[in-house]
């Protein structure tokens, strides 16, 4: 008879688990930085305030979204 082994974790699922987090930080960085582009734009500033801190907002969220990912892939 034969005995039921734990399959061992799919290496290819890992990276492609990981590919998409980066995928998703790519995208929330991304996605702030436009929006904080197209306000400054409307405002007509000189500066580009609005594109840095939406740009650091999403990069905050981002590496949050990040630790979230790996301290739920590690239980």
């Amino acid at each position: 008879m034969k005995k039921n082994r734990p399959l061992p974790d799919n290496e290819l699922s890992k990276y492609a688990y990981f590919t998409g987090v980066g995928f998703q930080m790519l995208a929330i960085i991304g996605i702030f930085t436009y929006v904080g582009y197209r306000i400054d734009e409307s405002r007509n500033t000189e500066n580009s305030l609005w594109t840095a801190l939406f740009a650091l907002a999403g990069v905050c969220i981002s590496i949050y979204t990040v630790i979230r990912a790996l301290t739920r892939r590690g239980k």
